[in-house]
């Protein structure tokens, strides 16, 4: 008995569904919010058209938290791709302790980010922080590490490279394990003997595919920076450390001004679409499968 396929249409069905109820919705509802002067709380509400779009590109605030953003968004990415990298290949060259290695640089990915940065708060307390006890044994001048305007958001920058760097790791030892043994013995059969030939000439080429999905994801995570905002400098001093997203939460749910801060979201949103979009056009062409 010949047993008939299923539809397409009813196996993507279901997630075409889905799919349109947790992001195609809401994001609709959000874009049409942000042309409204509702107010969280408020009984009325009134069309205002591009009206939060307008003030959005006139305000200083927003502005600014965009700009420290983006500069999270470089020093993160750059740093835990970096680091994330240089710490699998290390792990990759030595057999033992690879297990144990793997778990620890993990950990911050798996902890709690709150618990987390309460603990990088003492290490970088003016006064009894493990930062400034190094600081001083070299003879250096104790600092304030988040409370100083030109410090604060490298600080929190640090902290996100500690948080990012073990997920980078982790994908990266997986797409080492993909290379095949033989092309590694070929490199050597060939005389590329130097570590730095092998690593541009066969591991970077080969880490392609990997490569390009952990700049994506580790882009969007640090356009996701809240936590550490949130609860270590609360957008301070002065807004060196205001991004987006604390932004946002600022004008929604503490001005209650859902309009200006669904504006705020589109505008978010929209920098993820054309950020991965750039990321999949720049480096699809560099990529070896």
């Amino acid at each position: 008995m010949r047993i008939k396929p299923l539809p397409l249409a009813l196996l993507l069905g279901p997630s075409l569904v889905l799919t349109a109820l947790l992001l195609i919705v809401p994001l609709a509802i959000v874009a049409l919010m942000s042309m409204t002067d509702w107010q969280f709380g408020a009984a009325t509400w009134n069309w205002v058209g591009l009206e939060n779009y307008i003030q959005l590109w006139n305000d200083d605030s927003f502005r600014k938290s965009f700009s420290n953003t983006v500069f999270y968004l470089i020093v993160v990415s750059l740093g835990s791709i970096g680091l994330g990298l240089g710490l699998a290949l290390l792990i990759e060259s030595h057999d033992s302790w690879r297990s144990f290695y793997r778990t620890a640089f993990f950990m911050p990915v798996a902890s709690t980010l709150i618990a987390m940065a309460i603990v990088w708060q003492f290490l970088m307390h003016p006064t009894a922080g493990f930062f400034n006890y190094v600081l001083s044994m070299f003879g250096g001048e104790p600092r304030n590490w988040l409370r100083d305007y030109d410090l604060a958001l490298p600080s929190l920058a640090v902290i996100g490279i500690w948080q990012m760097s073990g997920l980078a790791l982790v994908m990266f030892l997986a797409g080492l394990k993909s290379i095949p043994s033989e092309l590694r013995d070929a490199c050597l059969l060939d005389g590329m003997r130097h570590p730095v030939d092998r690593l541009f000439r066969l591991i970077l080429p080969m880490l392609g595919p990997t490569m390009l999905f952990v700049v994506t994801v580790c882009a969007i995570r640090s356009l996701q920076v809240f936590d550490t905002v949130h609860a270590l400098t609360q957008g301070g001093p002065n807004k060196a450390t205001e991004v987006l997203l604390h932004t946002i939460y600022s004008e929604g749910f503490g001005f209650f001004r859902m309009g200006y801060a669904s504006a705020m979201v589109v505008v978010f949103v929209a920098c993820i679409f054309i950020l991965t979009l750039i990321q999949q056009i720049g480096m699809e062409k560099r990529t070896h499968y």
